[in-house]
This record gives C-alpha cells, structure tokens and sequence, in this order.
C-alpha cells in the first residue's frame, strides 16, 4: 500500500512542484491544487483535429515570418515522424507548438522554455488565479469539457472562440458526459463535476493549517486593488447599476425560458424585459433584448414540441417532427451547458468586471448568434407547418429547403430528414407488401375498407392529393399507386403470389434509401423499374392466364356483332320469335335457338370457355312491345376479367348491340323487300295501273338500300374496325392495367359517340331509329299491296279462264260480278 502510494499521480505531481518551486510542501500546496484543477481538466480547442491542417499553419507562419529554411526543415522532420509512428498525438503535440508561436505575451528572452513557463506560473498562481475553497461543491461545479481559464500572465490561444454556434463550443463526444434536456429543464443547468475537484484526503491536515484562509484574504486584496469595480454576491456594483455579470447570470435563465432576478417575461407573455427598478445602462439595455429573443424561441418550440408530442391523432409524421425539434434543443441545451459552466468558472476563480476573461455580453452576442438564426429557422417552420400533417407537412417542411441560405438550408435538410423517416417506411411496406398500416391517414395513398374485391382496381385505393410531397411528382405518385395495386389485386383478385419474392428481391437491387440532396425518398429511376416490373409480371397473369384479348374479341365478334355468319344465321333463326309479342317469349326457348345458331356456323371453333359465357338477355317488357324490342345478346364476366369488363362498360356493350341489332334487322328487312320485288316483278306487269306504284316502291326501296348500306359501311368500317384497331394498339404497348382499362374505355366512348348513341345526338338517333321503324313499317306495307296485287292478278286471270270456257257468252253480255272470286 505504501508503494502505491509513492507511485499515486498526486504525490508524483506533488513532488514535481516542490522540486520546481524549491519549496516544502505546505508552501506548495496553492500551486500544487492549481495544477491538480489543470491536470484533471480537459483542454479541448474547438478546432478541428487535422494534422496537416496544423502543419500547414505553422509552416505558413515560418514563411510569414521570412524562415524557410526552418519551414523546409519543419517538414521534413514531420514527414520523418509520420514514417516512424512512435507519436499518436502528433496533433496536439503540434497545437501546442503552434499556440505557443501564436500567444502575443510570449518573453522574448532567448533561453525561454517550457519548464520556465510553468514555473513562472506556478509562481505567480497566488497572486492572479487565487482559490477560494468556501465550500466543496463550489469548486466541483466545473465540467471536464471547458478548461479552466489560466493565470492572466499564462500563454492562451486567442482560437477558442473562432467560430459561433452549437458546435463551436459543444464539447468532443470523448471529453465526459453529454448533458441532455432532461438533466437540465426545467430548472438550472447541473454543470458535470470533475474528478481534479475531489481533493487529496492524505493531505487532508492542510485546510486546517490556516493556508487557505491566508491565500483567500490575500488574493481578495489583490483583486481589490487591480479593480474598482467589485462584482457581490447580488449583481450590484459600486455605484447601484446592475453589473454586466448579473445580467449575463440572468441571460442563461432566460435562455431556458426561465425568468431572472432582472430580465423577465412580460405579462402578455410575448417578449422578455428589464424590470423597470433595475438601473441598467443604454447598450446593456440593447444586448438585452437582442439576446432575450432566444428565450421567447425557445418557449415557442417547447411549447409546440410538448403540445404536439401528447396529441397522437397528429401521427407519426408530426411525432418526428417533434423528434427532430428536441435533437435541435438538445444541441441548444448544450451551448447554454457550456455557458454555464463558463460562468461558474468565472464564480470560482472571481474574474472580476471588465476581465479580459469574463463571459461578456458582447461574447455572448457572439457565441448566440448562429443559435439565434437557428432557433429562428425553427419557430419559422412550427409557424408554417400549423395545422399540417403527413405529406402536407414535409411539402412545408421542404418549402424551406429551397433556399440559398447555406445555414437554413443544412438545418430544414436534417429536420425533413427526421419528418420523412415515417413516410419512407409506408412507402416501402407499401411498394413490397402492398399493406397500408396509416391509421392517421399520413400517407398519399387512402384505402376504402368497404370496397368489394370486383371493385378493388377502381374503388379501393386512391390518391389523396393534399398529402403528395411536393418533392415527389404527381406520375411517381401514380406509379406508386399502381404498384401497390397490382400487388393487392394479385394477391386478393387472381390469387397469384409469385410476384411477392421476385418484387422483394428487385427492391434490394434497386436499393430503396433517403438521402438529404432532394431525392428524399426514391429516385425516379428506382421508382419506373418496380413499377414496371409489378405491372409486366400482372399483364403477364391476366393474358396467359385468364386470356383477356380473347375475351376482348368475343365481345367484339357478339355483342359488336362482327361474326357475320352467326349473326345472319341467328337472326334467320330467331325472326319467326321475335314477331311474336315480347310477353309470349321465354328465355329457355331462344337459348336453344342460339345454340343451334352457334352449332351451325363458324362460332362452334370458339373455346368452350367463351361460348359458356354467350347468353340470350330479354329487356324489361313495355306494353305492345315485340320480341325484336327485347332481344339481346349477353356476355358473362367474372373474376379478374370484370376488372376490365366492369358492369357500367357491359352495359354500354349492351346499347351499342341494341343499336346494332336494330340496324341489321333493318338491313334484314330491306333484304326482304328486295326479294320479293324481284319475285312478284315480273307477275305484276300484267296489272298496268299499278306501273306507277310499283315504279315507287322500287325507287324507295333503292333508296333505302343505299341509305342503309352507307350506313352499315361507316359502322362497320369507320366506327368498329377503326376503334378496334387503335384498341389492339393501345393494348399491346400498355404498360400496367390502368392503360389497358383506359384504352378499353376510349374504345367505348368512341363506338358510343360515333354510334350517336351519347345524350347530346339523341335528336339525331331519335330520328335514325323513325327510319328504322318507316323502312320496317314500308316491308309491311309492300307486302300488303303485293298481296293485294296478287290477288287481283289471280282474279283476273280466273276471269280469262271462265270466258275462254264459255265461247257461247263471248258476244253477249258478261256480268263480271257473277264471277266467283
């Protein structure tokens, strides 16, 4: 025990002052608790550990100084000790040089050395940095990240106060514990105790030997005569005014949103004042209220963060907002951490006004600036960002990344950076899982619950627009919609999950990250590719699959009417039907008339699948309505070709057949009109007062013929065959099924509108359809005057007959009316 006694750091130490001092160790003993404060403190320039940077300076100062050849020769020994690594703190090693070279009070006496310096220190410690130990937590109170600030006659570096703001005076992280708001609102900062400040309990019988006491009285009396202007305990100077150091005290409060014993919150609670019974000079007075406005800033975004934080109907998106705003004050807790200790070295070593030391208002001034603009930049943003959550809120948030501010720029970057943790994490479960987990309704994608699985593509999930990041744009959006569609629609539609593992092992290529350059979430690049790989692999499953061009020509070939075989065929079939009244029809009747028109022409080579879904349909029955009125070809969907054939196209597939059935019954009719022209012709020329008649007919029935078949060449040729092409185009360079259903719907409009079957050509059709109904009122009519024609002919040439029986009547008279019809 002994043996390490002898070997403690503090006898070593001990030891050391009294060799250099040559003195005994009860005279020693102020020099030697000074250098116990200063070995057990940290001395941590706020410079940045760069060797070469060091070594660059100090050859720069050689050069300065019209030394080169010392400067080459400084280099070269610094290369030389790199090579050898037997240093590892070349950096502070070349700090220290480089503070010494620096320090203006420098002796210019040749044989000055280190050692020299430090006696001369030690010696001259009573007399400028004497110690007042009243009490053991007074000397503690110091934090080992700020030095204590050596005798006035000690060499300093002028750098410790080059730069401003919460990183130019934090201390290093490996410099002791890192204070927190926690530890220090709401009341006082708690500085961080040393371990120098403990004592020695060997040396224990010291305090009682009077030295203290001597050593206080006398540098008391020192301090008395350099300055006039003693500092008391209440801030009070000699002449009655508020001393500079008591406000600098109430300055620290006030910058935790704490009232002084001078400078408090006013009653409105919008600004921090003097007290009007304290006499304070005119420029302390402007520093003042420069300096307060960090207090009311940090009010105001303490207030918000703790409003905010409890609310947990804000969301996650506003939670860590909050988040990144208390990271902000963290670094501000730190900067008035500092400050305090600052000042409680100042109490401690009793610096007095006017110091070249003291924690001045114009350092103060200097060392908030930054802060100031930050905490600025951030009650700026609570301002903007009112009332805003999820998207909308990092559109806020961003708006102020759009500046050429370097300062604001960095620090709206690292808060949009916390805002859009929440959102990148929707976005990827999103684009992976397809699951939306947002019960505060954040995210740019909303989900219906309700919505039946037919209707998930069209119903389910939406854009919200309000909450899309004005740093994402409106087609990456949608491509994010569509992916996360397509996998819900796999998974829940055509219950297909192969997609899950190739969509998962496409996104760890890609890489999905944030970064803080504007590309916050994913590029777009990332984006297009896994959208395009989710809606090839579902094009893909609905083609091979549930053959959706088939299906599409099937509806094409009956209810377009474009298998021209089958449709004659059936129409030929179905007439003797369809004349009957609509209430005489049964539906099992026509069904077997299709099957045998289908059996009977080309529509047999169909897949069963198809001709299972051709069905007959009869309309809703009016009164005095026929068969043709109600007839209608029905086409069965299900599954996930009713995403494409919804009920609201099938239902303008069923107008569009309506319409055609209509025409081509009309073309039926004119066909029959013709023929029995053609047949009952030349058996009329035998009646020649009917020439003129029959000579009508014909003309209007040409006339009919021409009209119609123009009209059939523009539907069919114009209207269907051309829509049906662009269709097919548009399908085969589809790129995701909402181009597909877009396609599909322009294909309808365009049948629908060309076919003057919208609401704004129902006057046109209106009389389209009268002419459907006079060509077909005209068959009707033809075929009741050749059935007139026929039998008057057939009773004229009975007339013939009976006179050619009856020579004998020739000559006479012959009474027409006494021949039997």
């Amino acid at each position: 025990m002994a043996t390490y006694e002898r070997k403690s750091p503090n006898v070593l130490l001990h030891s050391l002052c009294c060799r250099i001092l040559q003195k005994s160790e009860a005279e020693v003993f102020p020099q030697f608790q000074y250098a116990i404060r200063v070995v057990g403190s940290n001395f941590a320039p706020t410079v940045e550990r760069d060797e070469f940077l060091v070594a660059e300076k100090i050859k720069k100062e050689l050069v300065r100084q019209e030394r080169e050849r010392d400067a080459a020769l400084f280099a070269e020994l610094h290369r030389k000790l790199q090579s050898q690594g037997i240093l590892h703190q070349r950096w502070a090693i070349l700090y220290l040089l480089l503070g010494l070279a620096e320090n203006p009070r420098r002796p210019t006496d040749k044989g000055f050395s280190s050692s020299t310096l430090f006696t001369q220190a030690l010696a001259a410690l009573p007399h400028s940095t004497p110690l007042e130990p009243t009490s053991t937590a007074t000397s503690t109170s110091r934090p080992s990240s700020l030095p204590l600030a050596p005798p006035s006659n000690l060499p300093h570096s002028g750098s410790s106060c080059g730069r401003s703001g919460f990183h130019s005076i934090t201390p290093q992280p490996s410099q002791g514990p890192t204070p927190t708001p926690e530890s220090i609102y709401p009341g006082q900062i708690h500085p961080t105790p040393t371990d120098a400040s403990h004592g020695l309990p060997r040396y224990g019988s010291l305090w009682s030997q009077g030295l203290i006491k001597t050593t206080s009285s006398t540098s008391c009396s020192h301090r008395q005569n350099s300055n006039q202007n003693v500092v008391h305990p209440d801030g009070i100077t000699g002449d009655g005014e508020v001393s500079e150091f008591a406000l600098v005290r109430d300055l620290i409060f006030v910058f935790q949103g704490i009232d002084g014993r001078c400078v408090h919150l006013d009653s409105a609670g919008k600004t921090y004042c003097v007290n009007s019974k304290t006499i304070v000079p005119s420029p302390l007075r402007g520093a003042v209220a420069r300096l307060s406005e960090l207090g009311w800033l940090h009010n105001r975004l303490r207030k918000f963060t703790e409003h905010r934080r409890l609310d947990s109907s804000t969301g996650l998106m506003c939670q860590s907002f909050c988040v990144a705003l208390h990271q902000e004050l963290k670094e501000y807790y730190r900067l008035l951490s500092v400050l305090r200790s600052q000042l409680q070295v100042e109490e401690d070593q009793g610096i007095t006004v006017g110091h070249e030391e003291q924690l001045s208002m114009r350092r103060l001034l200097v060392w908030t600036y930054e802060p100031r603009l930050r905490l600025k930049t951030l009650a700026a943003l609570v301002d903007h960002c009112q009332g805003c959550k999820g998207g909308a809120l990092a559109t806020a948030i961003h708006a102020y990344t759009l500046t050429g501010d370097p300062l604001m720029k960095r620090l709206s970057c690292r808060i949009l950076s916390h805002v859009a943790s929440p959102l990148h994490a929707l976005l990827v479960h999103w684009i992976t899982e397809g699951e939306l987990d947002d019960p505060c309704q954040e995210f740019f994608v909303a989900a219906n619950p309700a919505v039946r699985p037919e209707r998930l593509w069209h119903d389910k999930y939406s854009l919200r627009k309000p909450m899309i990041p004005s740093f994402i744009s409106t087609e990456q959006a949608r491509q994010v919609l569509s992916i996360g569609k397509s996998i819900n629609f796999l998974h829940h539609v055509c219950g297909d999950r192969t997609l899950e593992t190739k969509s998962k092992n496409m996104l760890e290529e890609v890489g999905i990250s944030s970064s803080n350059d504007g590309d916050w979430l994913l590029s777009a690049e990332r984006v297009r590719s896994t959208y395009e790989c989710t809606a090839k692999h579902l094009l893909h499953i609905l083609s091979s699959r549930y053959q959706i061009l088939e299906h599409l020509g099937a509806l094409r070939r009956y209810l377009l009417l474009g298998q021209g075989d089958f449709i004659r065929h059936l129409m030929d079939l179905l007439k003797p039907e369809l004349l009957r009244p609509a209430t005489s029809l049964y539906q099992h009747d026509l069904t077997g008339i299709l099957e045998t028109a289908v059996r009977a022409t080309n529509a047999q080579f169909d897949s069963t699948d198809i001709l299972r879904r051709v069905d007959v349909r009869l309309f809703e029955v009016s009164e005095g309505d026929t068969g043709w009125d109600v007839f209608s070809l029905e086409y069965h969907v299900n599954g996930p070709i009713a995403t494409v054939f919804t009920e609201e196209s099938m239902k303008l597939y069923r107008r569009a057949f309506h319409f055609l059935w209509h025409a081509k019954r009309t073309e039926h009719a004119l066909t029959d009109i013709w023929t029995n022209q053609m047949c009952n012709g030349r058996l009329l020329h035998s009646l020649p007062e009917l020439f003129g008649v029959l000579h009508q007919c014909n003309i209007l029935a040409a006339e009919m013929i021409h009209f119609v078949h123009q009209m059939q060449y523009y539907i069919t040729f114009e209207v269907l065959e051309c829509s049906w092409a662009s269709l097919l185009h548009a399908v085969h360079q589809a790129g995701d099924l909402d181009h597909i259903l877009a396609a599909h719907h322009d294909f309808l409009d365009a049948v629908i509108s060309r076919c003057l079957l919208e609401k704004e050509s129902w006057a046109m059709l209106t009389q389209l359809r009268t002419i459907f109904d006079q060509i077909v009122a005209f068959q009707g009519t033809q075929k009741a005057l050749h059935q007139t024609a026929l039998s008057e002919l057939h009773r004229r040439l009975e007339y013939h007959r009976l006179v050619e029986l009856r020579p004998e009547q020739s000559s006479g008279y012959f009474d027409l009316d006494a021949v039997p019809l």
